[in-house]
């Protein structure tokens, strides 16, 4: 399968699928010398998997990552404290599947004859034939997405360390649109969403905070305690704090549902949302994803341009426009009203607005990079809806879904951040590299 590859100077090759054994990032480029924990990784990958809210579809997934290579086993040297650092061979990272029951592909079984529309099992079962892993949608599934906010993980940290930020919300959602915020706050209540989560995330709290996993613990012991966990699923989450809305609001100042940086708007877009999925129908949104640190100069022309690379995030399953700046709106601007105009402040180049998102002829500007991604609504829906038989193409009748979620809007947030973190450190090692040709030439 061609396709699950993505990179450069960072590249990151990712497998699995729904229902298989699991998913894998491999991560190429990582350098040496970076401290990385699985819990680290999994206070990213807590984010987008399904909760206990009205938002989430009922599969159990924890989503517990390990990792394989890339990593010293040991100090290099007897005090040499460079255990479990990076060591700059491929970063590998797994993701077992362990909420797999057959009850479940039975379910998938009895349906994939007749492909759900606006999904990807027609033109899926039409490109790899009788063969098409169809069982949860195989690699076509938003399980996928666990591999890129693993990868993603990795490379915020990298750029944290030379200033550059990445954070994400919820802009808009069933028509509920989140009014403009600062941008000081929109980062501030990203953080303290995140930190919301893993407070109340069970498996945060009970497998890694009460240390069952840690990277002291050798792979096939991790083994052997997934295996474990896979049967404590409903345990473990059955021990998950209450979500009394009222006091996370009062001590993280965040709705505890969903990553929005507003009370209000978050309020109405759940109610829309709700309202919307009593009918057996779903809806979609907007995710805003912002970048800050990023220095000027990186990006390439043409094929290569930074836009270009984050426009790839419609690789995200449901991702259906990538804005940038001012995005479509730009078709009812003037060039003076669309032209970010600049001046200098004491030696240094102010800009008076920031339409063209921080980029321009595919290359940074040094402002805050801003891009925003269409999500379309979960194509499963509780609803009857035409198909066909895909191996007689006879006309046929999808049955109404049960399992689903009424939204992926909500969910979709950290893929974008991570992804944007993956094409930003790609960006930043060509960028440094440039620079090291230039002053050695100079």
């Amino acid at each position: 399968m061609l396709g699950c590859h993505f990179g450069r100077m960072l590249q990151v090759t990712v497998a699995g699928g729904s229902y298989q054994e699991g998913l894998t990032s491999v991560i190429q480029g990582i350098p040496p010398g970076i401290s990385i924990t699985e819990k680290e990784i999994y206070a990213d990958l807590l984010l987008r998997k399904p909760g206990a809210d009205e938002l989430s579809s009922p599969r159990k997934e924890p989503d517990l990552p390990v990792i394989y290579s890339g990593l010293n086993s040991a100090d290099t040297i007897e005090g040499g404290r460079n255990k479990n650092h990076t060591n700059g061979t491929p970063l590998t990272i797994l993701i077992p599947n362990l909420d797999r029951h057959f009850i479940h592909i039975k379910q998938y079984q009895d349906t994939n004859r007749t492909p759900r529309p606006g999904h990807a099992s027609y033109a899926a079962f039409m490109k790899y034939g009788a063969d098409d892993d169809a069982i949860g949608a195989g690699i076509f599934s938003g399980r996928y997405t666990s591999t890129i906010v693993a990868a993603g993980a990795a490379a915020k940290k990298i750029l944290a360390r030379h200033g550059i930020h990445i954070f994400s919300y919820v802009k808009e959602m069933a028509g509920i649109r989140c009014p403009q915020i600062d941008e000081a706050v929109i980062r501030e209540k990203a953080g303290s969403y995140k930190k919301m989560r893993c407070d109340y995330d069970p498996f945060f709290q009970q497998i890694y905070e009460n240390s069952r996993i840690t990277m002291e613990i050798r792979f096939l012991q991790k083994m052997k305690i997934l295996a474990e966990i896979e049967n404590e699923i409903d345990e473990i989450r059955q021990k998950a704090p209450e979500l009394n809305h009222d006091a996370i609001i009062e001590k993280y100042g965040v709705h505890p549902v969903l990553n929005c940086p507003d009370l209000k708007a978050a309020k109405e877009m759940i109610d829309a949302v709700n309202r919307i999925s009593a009918t057996g129908d779903s809806a979609g949104g907007l995710v805003e994803i912002m970048v800050t640190g990023a220095p000027a100069g990186l990006g390439e022309p043409v094929f290569d341009k930074l836009d270009a690379d984050l426009g790839k995030m419609l690789g995200i399953g449901a991702v259906k426009s990538v804005e940038i700046g001012a995005g479509k709106n730009v078709k009812d601007m003037t060039g003076y009203e669309c032209n970010d105009r600049m001046h200098s402040e004491n030696s240094t180049v102010v800009f008076e607005s920031n339409n063209a998102g921080g980029i321009t002829g595919g290359v940074s500007t040094g402002q805050t990079i801003i891009a925003r991604l269409g999500i379309k609504p979960t194509p499963t829906i509780d609803k009857k809806q035409n198909t066909i038989d895909k191996y007689t193409l006879e006309n046929t009748e999808l049955a109404a879904i049960t399992r689903r979620d009424p939204t992926i809007v909500a969910r979709i947030w950290p893929v974008a951040e991570n992804y944007t973190a993956l094409v930003l450190l790609d960006n930043l090692m060509a960028y440094y590299g440039y620079k090291a040709m230039i002053k050695a030439e100079g």
